[in-house]
């Protein structure tokens, strides 16, 4: 009993964590797909879409344990290893597309299932994974696409009306330096008191359809992902409200480092990391308990910037 409620537990804190990632945009040959992953040392979720479909893993470290031993026969490692391993694959892709990193990824198409594949090198051997995704369901589609769009959008319209608030603040400020007698200086500074309705109007004919141009997904991944989180986290603020619990919980795709002296070795010549090793970092939000990693990729993280920066 405890054991289920223990991997119950590590499901919804992936969850949670898959969540509050943002989405990046991938392009891995011919195929557009939009991402987001989230790694702990229990284990990884994985949501893709090409903006038909949605597919989606999530496993624990039993699954990893199982997958590593069929396609990397000659590494041994604790699972928290291959994940942490995998984090640092991934983490290169998701955040800088212009920088792959030392992974080569491909991605295959059968049925209704989508499988990324993953080559690279770990500790001198191939390591190969692949993540076996599955269409999601439509209350994960929801969760993750149509609710936090809806959120973002009934925010840009508050933001919109509030600027056409202020438009008007500023007419009549205008307005009442004119009828003190102040003139502009240079007459291309002239402009004509805002019409809302006559705005609106105009916008929907000659800007609309470049606005809300979708393309491959990459102008909501690369001008929006600040606001997706806000959203989504305010989401998840107010279900956490709901179900009467305490102060809000975070989770994060990067875990927190740890060492080890031989977490992957070769079974017939074995492998010392050790003297690779650097010095464990902290970043600032980590899961609940630390993932044991080979190697150390440094990551600054920027910042938070402001809702609709």
């Amino acid at each position: 009993m405890a054991s289920s409620q223990w991997e119950q537990q590590v499901m919804e804190e992936l969850e949670q964590g898959l969540l509050m990632q943002p989405w990046a945009w991938l392009q891995l040959a011919e195929n557009s797909l939009l991402a987001k992953a989230c790694i702990t040392k229990q284990g990884y979720a994985l949501l893709v879409s090409d903006l038909q479909q949605v597919w989606h893993e999530q496993v624990d470290t039993s699954v990893v344990s199982q997958r590593a031993k069929e396609l990397n026969k000659r590494l041994t490692a604790p699972p928290a290893a291959f994940l942490c391993h995998l984090d640092d694959l991934l983490r290169p892709l998701l955040k800088d597309t212009a920088c792959p990193g030392k992974a080569t990824f491909s991605c295959e198409r059968v049925a209704e299932a989508l499988t990324l594949r993953v080559r690279s090198e770990l500790s001198g051997l191939p390591f190969y994974w692949n993540f076996h995704c599955i269409l999601a369901s439509p209350s994960l589609v929801s969760q993750h696409l149509i609710r936090p769009l809806m959120g973002m959008s009934l925010a840009l319209q508050c933001q919109v009306r509030e600027l056409a608030t202020l438009l008007h603040m500023k007419d009549l400020e205008i307005q009442d330096y004119q009828e003190s007698g102040a003139t502009l200086s240079r007459d291309r500074l002239k402009t004509e008191p805002f019409e809302e309705n006559s705005f609106m109007e105009q916008f929907m004919v000659e800007k609309l359809p470049e606005a809300c141009s979708v393309g491959d997904g990459r102008p909501f991944v690369m001008n929006l992902q600040s606001l997706y989180m806000a959203v989504a986290r305010q989401e998840i603020q107010v279900g956490q409200k709901h179900q009467g619990t305490g102060a809000p919980q975070t989770s994060s795709s990067a875990p927190s480092q740890g060492t080890d002296s031989q977490l992957l070795n070769q079974p017939e010549e074995p492998v010392s990391l050790a003297p690779s090793l650097p010095e464990p970092e902290k970043e600032p939000t980590v899961p609940s308990s630390p993932v044991q990693r080979p190697q150390l990729l440094k990551v600054k993280r920027k910042k938070p910037r402001g809702l609709f920066s």
